[in-house]
């Protein structure tokens, strides 16, 4: 074992914080979600707003079920990484093919035709070759529905806006309240 002197040690001491300063500011110039992209993130979260849209009350865009989406896909359901890659690059190459622009500058009319075409697997063009377009869409209106009807705990449903909604009470979680007997 070699002997450091104070001097070694906090010179050695010093580059590693030094080391640690810049890697961490490497770190947080990075995209800001777990899973998606910025380009993904924006795609899918224009798809879910057209899924659950907002009236009198929040929809999934609103109640953030982009971020549950988001959390779940490094997560509980990370099985359907390459699904989600592929369709919403499917989703994207389509639109520009069919309509010349992206889907999140679409008509709201056409976000809609587009996504039943997707859900009857009757889109046009090259990119759904590989796969069924109703595998994708079924997938991710599946995904939405849990992250807007869930717990906010997962990431989705943020204030409780599909509770609210339905007007259901919060659910209790036992030991946190105290229950009336009779």
């Amino acid at each position: 074992m070699t002997d450091y002197s104070r001097r070694d040690f906090v010179r050695i001491a010093a580059a590693g914080a030094g080391g640690l300063f810049f890697v961490s500011s490497c770190i947080s110039k990075q995209s800001r979600w777990f899973f998606f992209t910025d380009e993904e993130a924006s795609l899918a979260e224009s798809i879910i707003a057209c899924l659950i849209p907002a009236d009198d009350f929040p929809g999934a865009k609103e109640a953030g079920v982009i971020h549950f989406l988001d959390r779940q896909l490094v997560g509980y359901h990370r099985r359907f990484q390459n699904l989600y890659r592929n369709g919403l690059a499917n989703t994207r190459k389509s639109c520009l093919q069919q309509f010349g622009k992206c889907f999140n500058d679409l008509a709201d009319e056409q976000k809609i035709l587009f996504l039943k075409s997707l859900e009857d697997n009757t889109v046009p063009g090259e990119p759904w070759k590989d796969m069924a377009s109703s595998d994708f869409f079924n997938l991710i209106l599946d995904h939405t529905m849990q992250g807007f009807y869930g717990s906010p705990r997962h990431g989705g449903n943020k204030d409780y806006a599909s509770y609210r909604m339905l007007q259901l009470d919060y659910p209790l979680i036992i030991g946190r309240h105290k229950y009336e007997t009779d």
